[in-house]
């Protein structure tokens, strides 16, 4: 591993309304392996940082915030210009209230996943952005990023970064699900019926193993953070990047150990125990 930034501050946040992420659950579980790191929970990432403004302040943040965050909406996943176009009043509405509200709900608009990174990045203040400093988002938005082999964007659970964004609806459309459900679902049988049948392979909306699941996601942004990789070839390492619904389970839910060898020893040596495995 490269490099190892030693951590003194992990700040999570929440960006919309997220049922069924227990996020002091999540504070408890990183401890584990990142003692000597303070953490705390911070509630809605845009109220937090804008909270330090004048009132007038304030208001000219969120109207600025609410037109940038307009612009990055993938109306088109095959074009990955957005910037020769003006947001509708509409939409910049839509990212208003977004950013006013804290329990927005998610309506499956896809947004660029760097353009928002560097928005979130640019309302944290400046005493905050060294590497000691780890902030983390939940957010119910979708986040897309270019794939430059098919030249198309593509849902993503994570972008990983200064701060590290993690979507809850991505676990959810993300990672494909099993072939034969898209086969199945190609001849007309009903969604429900198709959720029956293929249940326990595939993670969906108002899961209680969603927790479980970003306690695996929240370690591998901790990794980029800490090494500049997040990733692990290993599929029953909680870093392992999952590209289909029964990969995630197995690595975040199912799997024969939480981190591999390569990585447990990493983790091992940052809370001081010595290992000569």
């Amino acid at each position: 591993m490269r490099r190892i930034s030693r951590i003194t501050g992990i700040h999570l946040y929440v960006e919309g309304l997220i049922k069924d992420l227990r996020v002091q659950e999540i504070i408890r579980y990183l401890l584990r392996w990142m003692k000597g790191s303070h953490a705390d929970f911070r509630g809605n990432f845009f109220r937090y940082h804008l909270n330090s403004l004048t009132e007038e302040e304030r208001r000219e943040q969120s109207e600025q915030l609410a037109e940038d965050l307009a612009l990055l909406r993938i109306r088109d996943a095959t074009c990955r210009d957005l910037s020769d176009r003006r947001p509708m009043e509409a939409e910049v509405a839509y990212e208003r209230r977004r950013i006013e509200s804290e329990d927005f709900k998610s309506f499956g608009i896809l947004y660029d996943g760097f353009g928002l990174q560097g928005i979130f990045s640019s309302a944290i203040s400046e005493d905050e952005r060294g590497l000691s400093h780890c902030h983390i988002i939940f957010t119910n938005q979708l986040l897309g990023t270019w794939d430059r082999n098919d030249r198309r964007y593509h849902a993503r659970v994570s972008v990983y970064g200064f701060p590290s964004i993690i979507s809850t609806t991505g676990v959810v459309e993300a990672p494909a699900k099993p072939r034969e459900f898209y086969l199945k679902k190609q001849l007309g049988i009903p969604l429900e019926i198709l959720k029956h049948e293929f249940k326990g392979r595939f993670i969906d909306y108002r899961n209680p193993r969603l927790t479980e699941v970003m306690k695996g996601y929240i370690m591998q942004a901790l990794f980029f953070h800490m090494t500049g990789n997040p990733f692990c070839d290993n599929q029953d390492c909680r870093l392992y990047n999952a590209h289909w619904q029964e990969e995630l389970i197995r690595a975040q839910l199912d799997g024969e150990y939480e981190f591999c060898g390569d990585h447990r020893r990493f983790l091992n040596r940052l809370l001081g125990i010595s290992t000569n495995s």
